[in-house]
């Protein structure tokens, strides 16, 4: 990559659960918003990943505001990946959002 020897970028474990959120939901948005169905699945991918982490990382906080949020990403997720033709990954989204509260 170009700016690989000029910029670093952090690692997306060092993010603040609510950067993590902001994240997901920047993917998601592209997913929403791409054609390419190949390119949608893997910012799909990537909105899973970043959920994932802050979900992790709200666990130790309990930060109701933050796990608000992240269900609503994750129903967001649902309702994409269900529009999309992926009813059985579209579940799972949903039981992690219900789990959340």
């Amino acid at each position: 990559m170009v700016f690989g020897s000029i910029i670093s970028s952090p690692q997306r474990g060092i993010l603040s659960p609510q950067q993590a959120v902001k994240l997901a939901n920047v993917y998601l948005d592209n997913a929403y918003n791409e054609n390419d169905s190949d390119i949608a699945l893997v910012l799909c991918h990537d909105t899973e990943i970043s959920l994932s982490q802050a979900k992790k990382a709200v666990k130790r906080t309990e930060d109701q505001y933050v796990i608000e949020k992240v269900a609503i990403a994750y129903m967001d997720l649902g309702d994409l990946l269900k529009t999309r033709g992926y009813p059985d990954e579209a579940n799972v989204s949903y039981k992690k959002a219900r789990k959340l509260g």
